[in-house]
């Protein structure tokens, strides 16, 4: 079972791209962020047609999540249960007895302003969603665009990219830490140690030739699958298109 993540960026832009890669990479389930769509213009007549069921919570302009699936998926849960929140960030599903949550965390804009406080308590509040979450549903994958590389090797510039930046501060690793702590599991870490493997590069700068990177997307898996995952890593390949998103896909296989 192949199982990925990609922020598309805008799917309004992206379908042509995203059937490519269904095609060509054949995930069996996928969570989609930025699809920047209100749910009455989600092409999910188009997916369908290309093999796959979605559900999906989005909104004009800004933000925007979905579940994609070659098999049914149930117990669909919309949001993070008890935080008010107006911006479609989070959709979660279980599809053939995994449970996957897939999470759009806030950017959080700058260190020490109101809306990076608001990442802050954005992530506390799913850390304790999910950790719910696990004591129902061992099998579990939490995947998305999390807007936070774990740590050195996951940037191209370490001297940068250090405390002081968004994306990287300390409060905002320790709360991926802490999610982490819960019993979940890096997946591409347990294949892969090396630095320089990103999987967003900015559009300025000639950012991806020069790969100037972030590993920001991620795969986590629970303990009661850690064994099964075999193989994870980013397939660069849709980041080479015209007119690509500026993320690509991280992925992980269960066997």
């Amino acid at each position: 079972m192949k199982i990925a993540s990609w922020n598309v960026n805008s799917l309004n832009v992206r379908l042509p791209h995203l059937e490519q890669w269904l095609r060509q990479f054949g995930p069996d389930i996928v969570g989609l962020q930025e699809t920047k769509l209100e749910d009455h213009r989600f092409p999910d007549v188009a997916l369908l047609a290309a093999g796959y069921r979605s559900v999906f919570a989005g909104q004009k302009t800004y933000n925007g999540v979905a579940l994609l699936a070659r098999s049914a998926i149930q117990d669909v849960q919309i949001g993070i249960p008890g935080f008010q929140d107006v911006q479609k960030r989070v959709i979660a599903g279980t599809v053939d007895g995994i449970r996957v949550i897939n999470l759009y965390v806030v950017n959080g804009q700058d260190v020490g302003t109101e809306k990076y406080g608001y990442k802050l308590r954005w992530l506390e509040a799913a850390r304790e969603w999910i950790k719910a979450e696990l004591a129902v549903h061992p099998q579990l994958v939490v995947l998305g665009d999390f807007n936070i590389a774990p740590d050195a090797r996951d940037v191209h510039d370490p001297a940068l990219w250090d405390d002081t930046h968004i994306l990287t501060s300390a409060a905002e690793r320790e709360a991926l830490r802490a999610i982490l702590d819960l019993g979940l599991h890096d997946a591409l870490r347990l294949h892969h140690d090396q630095a320089g493997i990103f999987s967003w590069w900015d559009y300025r700068m000639a950012g991806f030739r020069r790969n100037l990177g972030l590993r920001i997307d991620l795969t986590l898996v629970s303990d009661a699958l850690k064994a099964r995952a075999t193989a994870a890593g980013i397939d660069r390949q849709p980041r080479t298109l015209e007119r690509p998103s500026d993320h690509a896909p991280a992925w992980t296989q269960l066997d």
